[in-house]
């Protein structure tokens, strides 16, 4: 299995002005190579595949108006060329819209160079038209005998400058299989619900940072718009408050998530449509701190390392409103409700209960196939109910 071992360096002026101009180049092929592709279907109804770009950025680094595409390495530039044919073919698939221009400003600086343009010696990383290492800190040991395949160097809004290495991992393999299963209801109050009954705090980050956040945008406000040195200033520090956030919360979704994972065979979690829940202007930001989308992606990847299953239980499926003792389905179940009593007199914790529905739903899944969506783009689909034995008349 091939994992990405990610680190933080520091680079020397000269090595940031040099990875700074790969940004650059690297940006300015894409747009290139994305317009003339976008202009000969205009034009011509001719597709043009990667091997005609890569003939076209031989014929740019003729040309005196492009000559400085020569000054840094070919090989990130041949990467963008590839990644821009790898975001055409996903369109033509339908699995992503038409590729967009990179812009300056907004766009994820970064480049990615294969092994005939970096040299990776005695724990030292050097890139092509680079004589020194990298600095980069070593934050945790890569595994034994690790060989990257591919290295990507990036910068963050926040001025960070980070080095990617993909590598052969032996330590990622299917772990004991356990019959253990649980189900997990996402929430706003809590985190996670788990079937268990054990509930997660939402550590709300961005809520503990609002003052620092709000301060810093309020002096980027008042800052002159444009290019200026003390507009870059204030954007940085609105960045790296940013980014503290979203460390932290990644921080605690991938402990959440390998706990998760080691523990259980089968998790199953609801398909929810992050997207829609966002419009609701009162819940927006709770639901974006919350990170609900990223929690499942963490959840899949890590399942799928280690021989684990999820399955994603359709997003109406009535967790909250059925009773998960005798399955009667109630009418209304308002937000405000925490706590109600069925009619048969069980009474529920509205998260739990619903945990525990999502959990019958995907073992129902698994014995019988009853209709769920384990894929986000899938279309359709019923509600899985919880599957009873029958009962014969004496």
């Amino acid at each position: 299995m091939k994992r990405a071992f990610k680190y933080r360096f520091y680079p020397t002026d000269a090595q940031a002005a040099e990875l700074s101009r790969t940004f650059g180049c690297v940006r300015k092929v894409y747009n290139l190579a994305l317009a003339a592709r976008t202009q000969a279907w205009a034009l011509r109804q001719e597709r043009v595949n990667y091997n005609a770009t890569s003939a076209m950025l031989t014929q740019w680094k003729k040309t005196g108006e492009l000559a400085y595409l020569n000054d840094v390495s070919s090989v990130p530039l041949q990467q963008a060329l590839r990644h821009l044919q790898t975001a055409f073919t996903h369109f033509f698939a339908k699995r992503a819209r038409y590729p967009r221009l990179k812009s300056r400003k907004k766009s994820r600086k970064s480049a990615e160079y294969t092994t005939s343009a970096f040299r990776f010696q005695d724990g030292k990383l050097t890139l092509a038209k680079m004589t020194e290492p990298l600095a980069i800190v070593w934050s945790r040991p890569l595994p034994d005998g690790a060989a990257p395949s591919t290295v990507t160097v990036s910068q963050d809004a926040a001025g960070r400058w980070f080095v990617s290495l993909l590598c052969e991992d032996p330590g990622v393999k299917p772990l004991p299989t356990t019959g253990a299963a649980v189900g997990v209801d996402a929430g706003l109050d809590h985190l996670l619900t788990l079937s268990t009954g054990e509930k997660i705090t939402n550590p709300r980050h961005e809520r503990h940072d609002r003052a620092r956040l709000a301060k810093a945008q309020r002096e980027l406000a008042r800052k002159a718009k444009g290019d200026g040195a003390n507009r870059t200033k204030a954007r940085r520090k609105v960045a790296r408050v940013h980014a503290r956030i979203a460390d932290r919360r990644r921080d605690t979704l991938h402990k959440i998530t390998t706990r998760l994972v080691r523990d259980n065979q089968t998790i199953v979690i609801e398909d929810l449509t992050v997207r829609n829940l966002l419009k609701n202007g009162r819940l927006a930001r709770a639901i974006s701190d919350a990170a609900w989308s990223e929690f499942r992606t963490m959840l899949e990847y890590k399942a799928q390392w280690y021989g684990r299953e999820v399955i994603a239980v359709d997003r109406w499926f009535p967790s909250s409103k059925l009773c998960s003792h005798c399955g009667t389905l109630q009418d209304k179940m308002p937000l405000s409700v925490r706590t109600w009593t069925c009619g048969c007199g069980v009474t529920h914790d509205r998260d739990v209960n619903a945990a525990r529905n999502i959990l019958a739903a995907g073992l129902a899944v698994s014995a019988c196939g009853a209709g769920v969506r384990p894929q986000r783009s899938s279309p359709g689909g019923r509600s899985a109910m919880k599957q009873e034995p029958l009962r014969r008349e004496p």
